[in-house]
């Protein structure tokens, strides 16, 4: 038995109900097979082993009153994996699914992704199982201050810097940093995604949309193709779908969907420039469902399914955006977006694709970004957000966007390189996987045993 398949298993025993983590571990691993041959030195130094284990997993009790002045519990995490090359950098989710196994797989992935952007800066997540949804504004405030009432002693611009995820946007990066601040007396650069006035970065609440449209343009052009006349289809309506969709409709293409968690809408004749500020307005300020887009625009409202589902009933699309969660496309689903005519998939969420679905697109030529390379750009800005906060200074949102714009074109190129190199040309899922995992590597062996 080869010393990653023993791994695997090790791990399924030794992390018991943690699908989540199982799968991402598997996907990596296994896809790092080539590089126990080529590196003794890392099998010898255990480093396989070593990087599937977090430095620290930090879970801690958050109590906070309603607007009823009933006390709620709710469970924080915070999961720092590995700081090999920087400090420990993701973001915080906020989320009723969240648990241990959930915010350990996001961490685990964070690592490679991180390392692919050329920034020094570690894998780390966290989050709670609060539910900001329905919730108003001086609850969230209440949950957030109380969350970084914990928080607080693990974070620092040298040691962790969180940012958003799902649940956590502008409002709650502003609750939590000013009341870290107000604890810790102190402005520095702790929390990424903040808003212009008081420390954040111009692009950095497009970058992750705008970076998996990068990336799928650099995908795209190993076939000589660009986005003019594509249709697309994006899952989600958060950040990172209605950002997605601006770029997308600015190289051209058409974007005929989006989704929430009650259901799906379609526009086959596009979602443009107009009907988008519609949706911005109605996720970012009402908060309302996706489905009120079909009382103002035409276009029909598939009501309890996904993007997916919707496609596996025959819609016709020639890329797809997964921009929603972990797992929202199954097998079923990628044999029926390939059925159907999408030959590009760009992951906009993290983890969107079970292992099934990529065994599906890589078996029928489709051009297969994975999130930790596709998605990158999110933590990338979020990296310059940094080093904006440390200069105390700010760029134009040109010269972020044409950092990001290189960070994507370096990252598609570290994905097809690394994967020439260890036999398997083409594959972006081992390429990305492969040249994460060998700088992260090479650091860790660098500082020995520690």
């Amino acid at each position: 038995m080869s010393v990653i398949t023993e791994l695997v298993e090790k791990v399924k025993v030794k992390n018991p109900g943690e699908p989540e983590f199982h799968q991402a571990v598997k996907e990596v691993l296994e896809t790092l097979e080539p590089t126990v041959k080529k590196h003794p030195e890392f099998v010898k130094a255990k480093i396989y082993e070593r990087i599937i284990e977090p430095d620290r997993t930090i879970i801690f009790r958050v109590p906070w009153v309603d607007d009823k002045g009933e006390v709620q519990i709710n469970r924080g995490f915070r999961v720092q994996f590995n700081n090999a090359i920087g400090p420990y950098k993701g973001g915080l989710r906020l989320h009723p699914s969240v648990n241990l196994g959930i915010i350990k797989f996001l961490g685990f992935e964070q690592i490679f992704k991180n390392a692919l952007t050329t920034l020094p800066m570690g894998g780390g997540k966290g989050g709670s199982d609060f539910d900001p949804k329905g919730k108003s504004d001086m609850e969230v405030m209440r949950f957030c201050q109380a969350f970084m009432r914990e928080l607080f002693r693990h974070i620092g611009a040298d040691v962790d810097v969180p940012a958003g995820d799902i649940g956590v946007g502008g409002r709650e990066i502003g609750f939590l940093y000013g009341y870290y601040k107000k604890i810790r007396n102190e402005h520095t650069g702790v929390l990424t995604g903040r808003a212009l006035e008081w420390g954040g970065s111009l692009i950095r609440p497009e970058a992750t949309g705008y970076g998996s449209v990068y990336f799928a343009a650099e995908m795209l052009a190993t076939r000589g193709k660009d986005f003019k006349g594509l249709t697309c289809a994006v899952s989600g309506s958060g950040n990172v779908a209605q950002y997605t969709t601006e770029k997308i409709n600015q190289l051209g293409g058409k974007v005929i969907s989006l989704s929430d968690s009650s259901g799906t809408i379609v526009d086959e004749a596009g979602i443009n420039a107009e009907k988008l500020a519609f949706v911005m307005d109605l996720k970012n300020v009402t908060r309302g469902r996706i489905e009120e887009y079909t009382k103002k625009y035409k276009g029909k409202y598939v009501e309890g399914k996904s993007v997916w589902d919707v496609v596996k009933d025959g819609l016709k699309i020639d890329c797809a955006f997964p921009s929603a969660t972990q797992n929202e496309i199954n097998e079923e689903h990628a044999k029926a977006m390939v059925k159907n005519g999408c030959f590009c998939v760009s992951e906009g969420a993290n983890m969107p694709s079970n292992l099934a679905a990529i065994k599906v697109y890589q078996g029928n030529n489709v051009l297969y970004g994975p999130a930790k390379a596709a998605n990158a750009g999110g933590v990338a800005v979020s990296g310059l957000e940094m080093a904006q906060q440390s200069q105390r200074f700010y760029w134009s949102r040109e010269q972020v966007d044409q950092n990001l714009q290189r960070i994507m074109k370096d990252i598609h190129k570290q994905c097809l390189d690394a994967a020439e190199k260890y036999g398997s040309k083409g594959d972006y899922l081992t390429g990305a996987n492969i040249a994460g995992f060998i700088k992260v590597a090479k650091a860790m062996l660098a500082y020995g045993i520690v």
